[in-house]
């Protein structure tokens, strides 16, 4: 297996840099970048392209509202290039808070969009003329839009690699089906190796089953916080995961309306009714802390990976059992880079 982490929107980015050379050096084998709406990945990829050797660079995610599916073909060339061949294209179609309010564009036919995007970027990356009629993406202009002189074109420069990695951020069961048969990787949020058939079984099954045989399997990266200690049970392990609760009560709680929360739908899916409901009653009355606190134990002990040696060993092993290929962790404590190394020499083991 594989292992990742992702680097957050707090905190300094050359700090945060540093961090990830001296991870990289412990076993890192791949950093994610954040978008949403902080400060775009894009040029963080080339900064942190520069700065390092080895680990493969991944955006986690960009959304396919706020750049053609042109520019997002040539910023996957442009990154591969500037990073020697370490660059992952992770999609997503975030959500109509951000689409519709910070970049005013209508939230529609996401797993539609995000399916012709794969396409074009792949398209463009082979260097073929970009010439596409989908439901979402057309091009050039079909006629009687613009000027009329639109022609298609390719990429002028020649890739350094003709086959990207494009993974997809997908949580509804269409679009992971559509992920299990179209992309490289599949990207989930609150994944729960024990609940994970139940919850996305029939879809990825039915989206292998129809998968294009010139990808190789499809990877999946999951996972959450990461501490190592052989006294981080019972009180201990919890109040280590407690640092999960506010972020999982924002999600499950927060993001998006009450009747339209796709966070809140996935816990509900997972079997976690009761609570959600709870959760974002409390969080959409003002309650956060309330909220936070009735996120299950149960959950945060099944979705991340916290205590001594041997449970973590479990846990690989339940991560690997459902299809995980890829563990992103954020290791918490005081020195992350021995954690890394101790996690790595488990993995290995």
């Amino acid at each position: 297996m594989q292992l990742a982490m992702s680097m957050g929107y707090a905190g300094s980015f050359k700090d945060s840099v540093g961090r990830v050379q001296e991870l990289e050096k412990a076993g890192l084998d791949i950093v994610w970048l954040a978008e949403a709406y902080s400060y775009d990945a894009i040029s963080q990829v080339g900064y942190l392209a520069a700065m390092t050797e080895r680990v493969q660079i991944g955006t986690g995610i960009v959304n396919v509202y706020s750049r053609s599916a042109a520019l997002m073909g040539q910023t996957a060339a442009g990154c591969d290039m500037v990073s020697d061949g370490r660059f992952i294209l992770g999609l997503g179609a975030s959500g109509p808070q951000v689409i519709e309010g910070f970049h005013g564009i209508a939230y529609e036919k996401p797993m539609q969009r995000i399916k012709e995007y794969i396409d074009v970027v792949r398209m463009m990356l082979r260097r073929e003329p970009l010439v596409y009629d989908g439901k979402v993406v057309q091009l050039p202009l079909p006629a009687g839009q613009g000027t009329g002189l639109g022609k298609p074109l390719k990429l002028i420069n020649h890739p350094v690699r003709a086959n990207v990695p494009i993974w997809w951020a997908s949580l509804q069961g269409l679009s992971v089906r559509e992920t299990a048969a179209h992309a490289d990787g599949w990207l989930p949020v609150f994944f729960e190796p024990e609940s994970f058939t139940k919850v996305w079984g029939n879809e990825l099954k039915a989206g292998l089953a129809k998968r294009d045989p010139g990808l190789d399997q499809l990877q999946i990266s999951a996972g959450g916080l990461l501490a190592i200690g052989e006294d981080l049970v019972g009180e201990k392990q919890a109040k280590v995961l407690g640092a999960a609760r506010p972020q999982t009560a924002l999600y499950w709680g927060g993001m998006g309306a009450r009747d339209k929360n796709f966070y809140n739908d996935l816990a509900r899916r997972c079997g976690y009714e009761a609570e959600a409901i709870e959760i974002q009653d409390l969080y959409l009355d003002g309650h956060k802390d309330e909220a936070a606190a009735k996120v299950p134990l149960e959950f945060l002990q099944k979705s991340h990976l916290v205590g001594p040696k041997s449970y973590l060993k479990e846990r690989i092993g339940a991560f690997k059992e459902a299809g995980v290929t890829v563990l992103n962790v954020n290791p918490v404590g005081p020195d992350p880079v021995r954690t890394i190394e101790q996690f790595r020499e488990l993995l290995d083991s």
